[in-house]
C-alpha cells in the first residue's frame, strides 16, 4: 500500500509547528514530508506484485500523528458484554486512536504472563496498536507485588492497579524501586476510601442534591501528596492518573520543580464537565475520581497550559445500559471517552484559546508515547505511518457509537473536528462513513 496526503494542515507536535504539506507512506512508514510530492514511480512491490496507490485530499483538514490513549478499559477477559478488545479497538480507531495502553482490572487481572499473553495477542488482530498494563499487585489486593520483571518482559509497557488504590506505604516503595530497576513506568489511582461514603459523586452540590455522602476531595489530595514524597529520590516514572482537584494538581506542579520524573493525565470529562453535570445527567456522569467543582476543572486546563499536566487519556470505561440505570449509589462509575476525546480537546482547549492545535495534539499523542516509551506520536520522514485527519470546524453528531457501551453524558451533542482517516502502519483503520 502507497498513500498520499495532499495538501493537508501537518502538524507536528514535537516541534509545535502546523504547515501545508504532502506526506508520502509505503511499507507502513513515512517516506518524505515535503511540498508538492509526486506518485512514485515504482508502481510494484519487490516480489512483483502491482501496488495500490491511495491518494487522499487534505485540503482544509488537519493531518496529525495518530493519538495515543494510555487509559482505556476494554473489559476483556471478564466482562466483554461492556466492551471487548476488538470492539474497543474500532472505537478508537473512530476517536483517532492508533495506539492505546488498556488497564489491568479484568477479570482474571492483568497479574500474570498467560492473561497478558492473552491480551496482547487478541490486540495484535486489531489493526491498531493495543498495549497494556500489568498490575502492581497481585490480584489487585494491594498486599504482593506481582513478578514486575517477568510481566516488563513479557510485553507489559507499565504497572498499574487502576481501580485500586494503593495504601500500604511500604509496598509503594518497593513497587518504586522494582518499577525503576526493570525500566517500566507506573500509574496510581489516587482515591483514599477513608474520605469516601459514595464514590463518583462529590461531596458538595452533588452529593447534597443525590442525598448521600459522596467523594470528598481529599481523598485525591492525600494520596496523591503521599505518593509524590515516596517518589523522591527512586527514579521511578509515575503518572497521577485522571486527576481531578487543584489541590492535586498544585502537588504536581511542586513536584515536577524537584523531580523529573513526575508525569500526570487529565480526563476530557474532567475539563470539560464539573458536579453539576452530575446533578444534570446523574449516573451517565457519574465517574471516579468524580467531576468537582468550577475552580478544579480550571486548574486542570491551566495544568495542561503550562506543562504540569503531561497527557490527556480518556479513562474510556464503558458500561451497560441496564447497569447504568441502577441508583445513584448503585450504578458503577465511568464513562466512554475515545470517540469524543478529540472533539472536546478542541472544543474546550484550543477553540477556547487555552492550547494550540499542536499543543493539544502533543498531549493526546507525543508526551503519553513518551511516557510509555512507545514509537508513537509523531511525524517523521522514517518515523510511523499512524496518523489522524480531520476536520477541526466540521460538526458531528455524538450518537451511534462504535463502542458497544453508550455511557456519555455527551451523546446528542454537535461536536467540532469530524474524523475523516484513522491510517495505522500505513493503512486505512477508519474512514468516515464506513459505520453508517
Amino acid at each position: 500500500m502507497v498513500l498520499l496526503i495532499k495538501g493537508g494542515c501537518i502538524v507536528n507536535p514535537v516541534k509545535g509547528s502546523e504547515e501545508t504539506g504532502d506526506i508520502l507512506v509505503e511499507d507502513g512508514k513515512i517516506v518524505k514530508i515535503g511540498q508538492d510530492i509526486p506518485l512514485p514511480e515504482r508502481t510494484d512491490g519487490s516480489s512483483g506484485e502491482a501496488v495500490t496507490v491511495k491518494v487522499i485530499n487534505a485540503k482544509g483538514k488537519t493531518v496529525a500523528p495518530g493519538l495515543v490513549d494510555v487509559h482505556v478499559h476494554f473489559r476483556d477477559p471478564g466482562f466483554t458484554y461492556k466492551e471487548d478488545i476488538m470492539s474497543g479497538a474500532a472505537a478508537a480507531a473512530k476517536g483517532g486512536f492508533t495506539t492505546v495502553v488498556l488497564m489491568a482490572n479484568t477479570k482474571p487481572p492483568v497479574d500474570n504472563e498467560e492473561t497478558l499473553r492473552y491480551v496482547l495477542e487478541k490486540g495484535a488482530q486489531t489493526g491498531i496498536h493495543v498495549e497494556t498494563c500489568a498490575n502492581i499487585t497481585v490480584g489487585m489486593k494491594g498486599k504482593e507485588l506481582t513478578d514486575m520483571d517477568g510481566l516488563a518482559k513479557a510485553g507489559a509497557v507499565g504497572f498499574t492497579d487502576d481501580g485500586m488504590p494503593l495504601l500500604d506505604e511500604e509496598l509503594v516503595k518497593r513497587a518504586y524501586e522494582t518499577a525503576a530497576k526493570v525500566g517500566k513506568p507506573l500509574s496510581f489511582h489516587e482515591e483514599n476510601p477513608e474520605f469516601i461514603r459514595n464514590n463518583g459523586i462529590n461531596a458538595g452540590r452533588a452529593s447534597a442534591h443525590f442525598g448521600i455522602g459522596g467523594s470528598d476531595r481529599q481523598a485525591e489530595i492525600q494520596m496523591v501528596k503521599r505518593d509524590l514524597a515516596l517518589a523522591e529520590g527512586t527514579g521511578a516514572e509515575i503518572s497521577i492518573q485522571h486527576i481531578s482537584t487543584k489541590e492535586a494538581v498544585e502537588l504536581v506542579r511542586e513536584a515536577k520543580k524537584r523531580n523529573p520524573h513526575i508525569h500526570a493525565e487529565a480526563a476530557p470529562h474532567h475539563f470539560t464537565l464539573t458536579e453539576e453535570a452530575a446533578i444534570k445527567y446523574g449516573t451517565l456522569a457519574k465517574m471516579n475520581p468524580p467531576l468537582r467543582e468550577e475552580t478544579d476543572r480550571k486548574a486542570i486546563i491551566k495544568g495542561l497550559q503550562d506543562g504540569t499536566i503531561d497527557m490527556i487519556a480518556t479513562d474510556h470505561a464503558p458500561h451497560s445500559k441496564e447497569e447504568k440505570e441502577k441508583a445513584i449509589t448503585e450504578a458503577p462509575s465511568g464513562i466512554i471517552g475515545l470517540e469524543t476525546a478529540l472533539s472536546l480537546g478542541i472544543r474546550e482547549l484550543v477553540e477556547k484559546g487555552y492550547l494550540t492545535m499542536a499543543e493539544l495534539i502533543g498531549r493526546m499523542s507525543w508526551q503519553p508515547a513518551r511516557f510509555y516509551r512507545l514509537d508513537a506520536g509523531y511525524l517523521a520522514e522514517g518515523g510511523p505511518a499512524d496518523m489522524v485527519i480531520f476536520d477541526s470546524k466540521e460538526l458531528w453528531k455524538a450518537e451511534k457509537f462504535v463502542s458497544k457501551s453508550s455511557n456519555s453524558p455527551f451523546t446528542g451533542e454537535w461536536l467540532p473536528g469530524t474524523i475523516y482517516y484513522t491510517i495505522c502502519n500505513g493503512r486505512v483503520v477508519y474512514e468516515k462513513g464506513q459505520e453508517d
